[in-house]
């Protein structure tokens, strides 16, 4: 999720100055801009070597990790905000990901493929898994070991107790407030502890 307008979009949530750590940063586009436009510092933390190289070449700090792993490198309230954009979708322990990003960030945004979206629901109905440009791959070759709604979201921030401070969802890097479980092909949560 590069496209400059969901880069903005999610950048807005980010307090000006915030000290950042951005879990499964990719390429590192993202932290790279909330570092140039936002005056934000911080990590990116990525497994990929790729991905590790283009964040070097961005000149974007980045700790090569395994997210499966944990995070018990990072103290409680050890920076401002924990991004997950596009990661818990990949995550074998996505709830326990999410408990620790509350920990380690005094805020937190999680933005993930939205399933419920009515094209998704449309496929379904037809009899198979849908192929999106949000959900690009095949059922068998998908990197997703998850799929989730917005309102599944909802559910498991209560679950965790975790506040909702603002959500939305995103189509086509524009906000969607209306609806957004059935009209946005992506979720966004901005969460605190509760």
């Amino acid at each position: 999720m590069t496209e400059l307008t969901t880069m903005k979009a999610i950048a807005e949530l980010v307090p000006k100055g915030a000290r950042v750590l951005d879990l499964g940063c990719g390429d590192g586009a993202l932290l790279e801009h909330l570092v140039r436009e936002r005056g934000c510092t911080g990590y990116g933390v990525e497994l990929d070597d790729a991905n590790v190289l283009a964040c070097t070449r961005r000149g974007v700090n980045v700790l090569q990790l395994n997210l499966e792993d944990g995070l018990a490198i990072f103290g409680d309230n050890s920076f401002d905000v924990v991004l997950q954009i596009d990661t818990l979708q990949h995550l074998r322990n996505a709830e326990t990901m999410l408990r620790e990003t509350a920990r380690i960030g005094k805020q937190g945004v999680v933005a993930f493929p939205n399933f419920a979206h009515w094209q998704n629901r449309l496929s379904v109905l037809r009899g198979r898994m849908p192929v999106t440009r949000r959900l690009p791959y095949q059922w068998y070759d998908t990197p997703n070991i998850r799929v989730g709604t917005y309102k599944d979201f909802e559910v498991l921030a209560t679950k965790n107790r975790l506040r909702i401070r603002d959500s939305f969802g995103l189509q086509n890097g524009q906000v969607v407030r209306s609806l957004p479980n059935l009209l946005a092909t992506t979720a966004v949560f901005h969460i605190e502890h509760g």
